[in-house]
């Protein structure tokens, strides 16, 4: 049996990493600006985090969510108390996708509506629910497009309230930092105007955090830098680090049901010690703090390089639109410099390093991009890989 061949992959194959380095089965040594998609958010086999894991595995590594499970209440009460939600509950889960859809579900069955308002260029997963609420018909089947689903541009209150009254809506679902669709940042006016919104209308908010949250942005959760209180907060991505692991932050007001929701591998043992490790990390580190320096380096820096035409983003989650003669940068970057960064639509390239980073690293990254950009002669463009 082969793979489902369903990724287009780099021919590198990593097989080694600490902190913000990684090392491939040929031994060459990488920078890592993309953190594998957000994930890694401590940095790469943190001794704190590889600890935690193999100590629970040697006692236990799973058993059903039938019986009780005291790391899962340790970890919600520090998450709680990190995250500045203590008074929220927490669902534990597997994936950002599986987060978004209960998140969904729970909106619905709090409201007895259905339909859900979704933004422009937005992505929320895979799954279901969390496909139907993504703007992408190239991943949406025949089956996916049955939900009611609106989609309104980013940053237009108007456009929401003309859907939201008409009185079916169920829910709003809006990422706190717009990732696949190249880092696009909601406005802190546009959500306190949303969050108002639907609080008069019995309109449950959805905030996706899963890319921008667990510190990304230089805030625990990129939400709050315009003082909102959403009814659903989802997490997963940097909440273990690499381990798969996910949660929906449930506002007070939600009555808890028994058999409302459930999962088999959800809060296990060994995804519950993940996530601790990295909570404990990203406070005694200060590691959130660190996003936000490092990221408020990372821009001015970013600011001198050639060919840069625009900087989006906050902390440690940042989107560089280039102009289009500089597409194959990232390319270079990569086979050239070995420095591993994510891409997105319209020319940008997704940084997204652990929050670990530091400024000599950063330095590197500055460096090996301010050559690759002055190296050749722009309009004649730079050799594809």
């Amino acid at each position: 049996m082969n793979l489902s061949d369903v990724y287009s992959l780099w021919y590198i194959e990593p097989v080694q990493a600490q902190g913000c380095r990684v090392w491939d089965s040929e031994g060459r040594e990488y920078l890592d600006l993309y953190g594998g998609h957000a994930v890694i958010s401590i940095g790469h086999s943190h001794p704190r985090y590889v600890k935690a894991v193999q100590d629970q595995v040697e006692k236990m590594g799973f058993y059903s969510n039938s019986v009780r499970n005291s790391l899962q209440q340790e970890l919600a009460g520090k998450l709680g108390e990190q995250s500045g939600y203590p008074d929220y509950s927490l669902f534990l889960c597997n994936s950002g996708a599986e987060a978004n859809e209960n998140a969904l579900k729970l909106a619905s069955f709090h409201t007895g509506k259905k339909r859900v308002i979704a933004f422009k260029e937005a992505f929320h997963g895979r799954t279901s629910g969390a496909v139907a609420v993504t703007e992408n018909p190239a991943i949406q089947s025949p089956f996916n497009r049955g939900h009611e689903v609106t989609f309104v541009p980013l940053n237009d209150i108007e456009a929401v309230e003309a859907e939201i009254g008409k009185g079916d809506v169920a829910a709003v679902i809006i990422e706190g930092i717009q990732g696949v669709a190249g880092i696009f940042v909601p406005e802190p006016l546009f959500l306190q105007q949303l969050a108002a919104l639907c609080n008069r209308n019995n309109v449950i908010l959805i905030l996706d955090e899963i890319q921008s949250g667990y510190g990304r942005s230089g805030q625990f959760f990129a939400h709050q830098q315009a003082g909102i209180r959403p009814g659903l907060i989802t997490t997963a991505k940097g909440m273990g680090n690499g381990f798969p692991v996910a949660g929906v932050l449930v506002s007070p007001r939600f009555e808890a049901k028994k058999g409302m929701l459930g999962t088999t591998f959800g809060g296990n043992h060994l995804a519950c010690a993940a996530a601790i490790a990295v909570l404990d990390v990203l406070k005694e580190e200060s590691l959130v703090k660190n996003a936000q320096d490092m990221g408020d380096y990372l821009q001015r820096e970013l600011s001198g390089i050639a060919g840069v035409k625009e900087i989006r983003g906050r902390g440690l989650m940042l989107g560089v639109e280039f102009l289009p003669q500089f597409a194959a940068v990232r390319n270079r970057l990569l086979f050239e410099s070995h420095i591993f960064t994510g891409g997105a639509k319209n020319n940008v390239m997704r940084l997204l390093p652990p929050l670990s980073i530091s400024k000599d690293e950063i330095d590197i990254f500055i460096k090996a991009l301010a050559f690759l950009t002055k190296s050749y002669n722009a309009s004649k463009g730079v050799k594809e890989y």
